[in-house]
């Protein structure tokens, strides 16, 4: 029962009941049941968080490091609290890098591209001091600190890349080439008057962006007093060197975090969807779980 309530709004569960299980469950029902088991496994993970602290855990000496390379993304999204309007949940994901090939949309060529697989989520209604326990929790999980090599890939947000930076200290960090691609062209279009025009400058570019030339977006911008559209592309540089990254097997893209997202709200943000914080909080544990395979997991443990 709560497993369905985490997939599908409560009278989308009650319907499935009686259609599949032939079982007349009022709405109200389902709802309490997953309140109360939803607090249960809320205080299981809390207490988890608190078990794995960074201050508590011991990792193993140098060189023991295993060689799975992990990713991590994190992003947020919008949830309606009832009394409080519309609150920011963070999200984070982590996962195994596995290398598939692919064919090249430029040259055609078979290549091998990182891909995240085995992902898990977390995600915390609440500030980031709130949300670090939680993905840390979700990293020593996975593997992360004892992994030998790991990457960070997000948006540009300043948030995100202090805690990666407190969290994760020797994580490559890379900021998300669509996002980047983004601010190029909006740059482009500041530059440029001429669609047409502004279309082509745009795609060579966005090769610079690819080789991590960075220098060869910015100076025109500022030789043409554009220099608020710099300011993306020099606080990133670093994190934007695109054709090495994906060379050394590191995924450059954030679309497992940002789906993460999208499926967070495809249950939390329906129509008319106005939740208590602690429902919210609950149904955000409960949902995280389902989301990577670990409900069964979760439900025997807590």
């Amino acid at each position: 029962m709560v497993w369905v309530s985490s997939c599908v709004p409560y009278e989308q569960a009650k319907e499935i009941f009686e259609r599949i299980g032939h079982r007349q469950i009022p709405t109200w029902s389902i709802w309490n049941q997953t309140q109360q088991y939803g607090s249960r496994l809320k205080a299981y993970v809390d207490r988890q968080s608190e078990r794995v602290g960074m201050e508590r855990v011991v990792l193993p000496p140098p060189g023991c490091d295993h060689r799975k390379r992990k990713g991590m993304s994190i992003d947020g999204g919008m949830v309606h609290i009832r009394g409080e309007g519309w609150k920011e949940v963070k999200v984070g994901a982590v996962f195994d890098v596995d290398l598939r090939l692919e064919r090249d949309a430029e040259t055609g060529e078979l290549v091998e591209r990182p891909h995240g697989a085995q992902i898990a989520y977390t995600a915390v209604l609440g500030t980031v001091d709130e949300f670090s326990p939680d993905m840390w929790r979700l990293a020593w999980q996975q593997g992360v600190p004892t992994a030998a090599e790991t990457s960070v890939t997000a948006d540009g947000a300043e948030w995100i890349w202090g805690l990666a930076a407190d969290l994760f200290p020797d994580s490559v960090q890379i900021v998300d080439w669509y996002h980047a691609c983004e601010h190029l062209a909006a740059a482009t279009q500041a530059l440029i008057d001429d669609a047409a025009a502004a279309q082509r400058s745009y795609h060579r570019q966005r090769a610079y962006l690819y080789q991590g030339e960075i220098h060869k977006i910015t100076r025109p911008l500022e030789r043409a007093g554009l220099s608020q559209h710099t300011r993306y592309f020099h606080t990133h540089k670093r994190r934007m060197q695109y054709q090495r990254f994906l060379e050394e097997g590191y995924p450059i893209g954030s679309g497992t975090v940002e789906s993460g997202v999208k499926r967070y709200k495809h249950r939390l943000t329906g129509a008319g969807m106005r939740w208590s914080r602690r429902s919210a909080e609950e149904m955000l544990v409960i949902r995280s779980a389902t989301m990577g395979g670990t409900f069964d997991d979760l439900w025997n443990a807590a």
